[in-house]
């Protein structure tokens, strides 16, 4: 038998199978490929991971970071810069001022309520310094302010940002000048490796959460009877950079009612 015998059947072969069949044939190929290459995705996820699952991830804030490009040059923040990274911490000083200091970190509200409950009959303002931090507790601090009837301000040099103005947003009356750093920026999810997510369907997760969550400021905004287009400054502005409020803006959008 010739050489070129075996090499004629195989060519007679592939000349009968049809064309669909042939790409039915590269069509699993390629599909083959792609999930193998799903799988040492997967996999290597999962190792940093320590498990394939997804988690519910939690919209927070990142700290007020002087070194971070702006929008636009804002106020001199004279703010102690190490204790704006602490958690926050509630003190009531003289002059029935409440100083809220620090990131609102989750369980922030759950403190500052005891604290109202304890000693609010001697509160008439609440005072921030603050970089923001947890978006659900900024919105319940700013509910219990707007509940008890307190104040809140923002003196000349201190700072409010990200969800901040969310809990600022709650005074009856609500004060700052014209050299308080007032700004925002878009929400993010902070997690651990640990809680690195796995997945589309994370990445889904994720997105309705953010979008639950802008719903959920928005009405905030609105029952403190401040204009929810302020927020839109925030939807603009990368999480990396922060949007400093002009005075003309504080007013306007009636995040202010008096700016000395």
């Amino acid at each position: 038998m010739s050489a070129t015998a075996p090499r004629r059947r195989l060519i007679d072969y592939i000349a009968a199978i049809s064309d669909g069949a042939i790409l039915r044939v590269a069509f699993y190929a390629m599909l083959a490929g792609t999930l193998t290459v799903l799988w040492f995705d997967y996999n290597e996820l999962a190792a940093m991971t320590g498990d394939g699952v997804a988690t519910t991830l939690q919209p927070v804030l990142p700290a007020f970071d002087p070194e971070s490009p702006a929008t636009a040059p804002g106020p001199v923040v004279t703010s102690d810069l190490e204790a704006l990274e602490q958690p926050l911490a509630i003190a009531l000083v003289t002059g029935g001022i409440l100083s809220l200091n620090g990131t609102i970190d989750p369980g922030s509200a759950a403190r500052f309520a005891a604290e109202v409950a304890a000693r609010g009959e001697y509160v008439k303002t609440v005072e921030f310094d603050s970089p923001g931090g947890s978006v659900t507790d900024a919105i319940a601090i700013g509910e219990l302010i707007r509940a008890r009837g307190f104040a809140t301000r923002v003196v000349a040099g201190r700072i409010c940002a990200s969800s901040c103005p969310l809990a600022f947003a709650g005074g009856a009356e609500r004060h700052a000048t014209s050299d308080s750093a007032i700004g925002v920026h878009q929400i993010y999810a902070a997690v651990s490796a640990g809680e690195l997510p796995v997945g589309v369907r994370a990445a889904g997760n994720a997105m309705s959460d953010a979008q639950k969550t802008t719903a959920a400021i928005t009405r905030h905004l609105v029952a403190m009877e401040i204009d929810p287009a302020i927020w839109v400054h925030a939807l603009e502005t990368p999480p990396d950079r922060l949007y400093y409020f002009s005075p003309d803006e504080l007013t306007r959008y009636r995040l202010v009612t008096s700016l000395d």
